[in-house]
């Protein structure tokens, strides 16, 4: 008998749980592959062509394109997210594209979760543990960047005007969706 496993993502548990929001929604994102890719600026342009992306150079935007995200994080470092499974194939392209270049391309698909945040008081909610301003003025959508939320590092990509993606490592999600949850209340019903 085949046995097949199902993977679930390191907050469904608490997500089944998480009341219903409106001004400050939150839920888990699917599982995705995840690289974070580092080179000199002649490895941009094939890696983002290998990608399927063409890597933002503009500090701390993000670019997609057919469900693929490419996330500037730092002056040669970008956070690229795929769909679940999609690891291999992307490793093998980029690496055959960037054979001979400088670069650094390591999977980190089970290191991170994401959750997103929606709603009227979506920025609020954020700015319960985030010190950037998150007003659509100084963080425009499309815009990304590095930051802590509380404790924990993360990277928050304003994705919609009332929508945030909140990228975490996994032994750091459950305390910053607690966070989260806790800041929510305040908009709650």
């Amino acid at each position: 008998m085949v046995e097949t496993a199902i993977r679930t993502g390191a907050l469904d548990a608490l997500s089944a749980r998480a009341p219903a929001i409106a001004a400050a929604s939150l839920r888990t994102c699917p599982p995705a592959s995840r690289f974070n890719f580092r080179g000199r600026p002649e490895a941009f342009g094939p890696a983002g062509e290998a990608f399927g992306v063409a890597l933002p150079q503009t500090a701390c935007r993000a670019a997609s394109e057919s469900g693929r995200h490419a996330l500037w994080l730092g002056p040669d470092e970008w956070l690229l997210i795929a769909g679940d499974g999609e690891a291999a194939e992307i490793a093998a392209k980029m690496e055959s594209a960037l054979a001979g270049l400088p670069h650094s391309l390591v999977e980190v698909s089970h290191r991170n979760t994401a959750l997103e945040i929606e709603g009227s008081h979506a920025a609020d909610v954020i700015n319960s543990g985030c010190p950037l301003d998150l007003s659509a003025k100084a963080f425009p959508v499309g815009m990304c960047t590095r930051t802590i939320f509380h404790k924990a590092e993360i990277v928050l990509w304003r994705i919609a005007e009332n929508r945030f993606r909140l990228e975490v490592w996994r032994s750091f999600a459950a305390y910053v969706w607690a966070q989260l949850e806790e800041a929510r209340r305040e908009y709650g019903a």
